[in-house]
């Protein structure tokens, strides 16, 4: 049974664990006398590779990546005002971790703008790693959509968040 494919060789995607990868093939495998169809999909960045079945991409989060009208509403969150929460902090890092986790370019957003502090000497470690974590997970899709290179992509995020906190 062959089943729509939505996604295509060369396709760039985003699964919501791992960011943007690419779609270097779909292959079919045979598990248990049952022949199903997966995407392969490389990360290069992490050096990985994931097998995702058709059928199961939709449900798995795996995404194409947003329309390029959806980055001014990413720029809009990060001038935004944080949300600083009155949990405790392995709370809300469960939380960012969520959102990262969770694929969507804007929750990422809000993490990046929620964690951003000028003075890196006030984050813990803990806290620098998710955002770090969110930083690149955006950084990476936006540099694809806008076809610059991630090092600008950054700078540029990097930089309306300082414009914000200059304005503040």
């Amino acid at each position: 049974m062959k089943l729509e494919q939505k996604f295509k060789v060369k396709d760039k995607v985003v699964y919501p664990s791992h960011g943007v990868g690419e779609v270097i093939e779909i292959e079919e495998q045979s598990i248990a006398n049952t022949s199903i169809q997966v995407y392969v999909i490389s990360f290069p960045q992490d050096k990985m590779t994931l097998k995702v079945p058709v059928s199961r991409a939709i449900a798995s989060g795996l995404r194409s990546l947003v329309d390029p009208k959806v980055v001014d509403s990413v720029y809009s969150i990060l001038q935004g005002k944080p949300k600083r929460g009155n949990k405790m902090w392995s709370r809300r890092a469960q939380e960012y971790e969520a959102k990262i986790n969770s694929g969507s370019i804007e929750l990422i957003a809000e993490v990046v703008r929620d964690l951003y502090k000028n003075v890196d000497n006030d984050r813990s470690y803990s806290e620098r790693t998710i955002y770090e974590s969110a930083l690149k997970r955006l950084s990476t899709e936006i540099s694809i959509l806008e076809r610059t290179s991630e090092v600008d992509a950054t700078n540029k995020l990097i930089g309306l968040l300082k414009e914000k906190l200059a304005a503040a």
